[in-house]
Formats: C-alpha cells, structure tokens, sequence
C-alpha cells in the first residue's frame, strides 16, 4: 500500500507534514492553504488573508472550481480516493 501522505508530497507544490500533506495556491487576488489529513481522511480549505500570517478555514462552496479539480486530481494521482475532497467533516 502507497503511503499517501508522502505520495502526495510527490506532486507539485505540495508537502509532507507527518500525518498530513500541504499545498498552497496563489490565485488572481486569493490565496489558500490545501491540508489533507490521512487519519481522518479529509481535505481542508484554509483562506490566507494578508501577509499571510492568519488563515481561516473556508467551506468548499466558496473554493474556486478549477482548484477543487486540481486537489482531486492531485489526490487520484497519489492514489488518494478523489472523491474525498467533498467529504463533509
């Protein structure tokens, strides 16, 4: 079994962080942080804000489409079901 975490950490941009993986995404004026959390299997979105010294979580509805569908992909690459990233916490 492929450990996911570090499967992911295989893509572009992201990082492993012992149970989790970590990518950032800098759009036209957002900014997001993108966790994925094995243990729990989940996927959240957090809203970076400034200086990028705070963060608030962001539910996906308000996450633009062409990102979610590159977390998705990113996840079915690292052998990470994709359909977890609408799992409702």
């Amino acid at each position: 079994m492929t450990d996911p975490i570090n499967a992911l950490a295989t893509q572009k941009g992201w990082k492993a962080e012992e149970f989790a993986a970590r990518v950032h995404y800098e759009g036209a004026d957002d900014r997001y942080s993108i966790e994925y959390y094995e243990p729990s299997e989940c996927v959240l979105y957090w809203k970076v804000k400034g200086d990028g010294s705070t963060a608030v979580p962001v539910g996906r509805e308000t996450v633009p489409d062409p990102l979610r569908d590159r977390i998705r992909e990113d996840l079915a690459d690292a052998g990470v079901d994709p359909q977890i990233e609408g799992r409702s916490l």
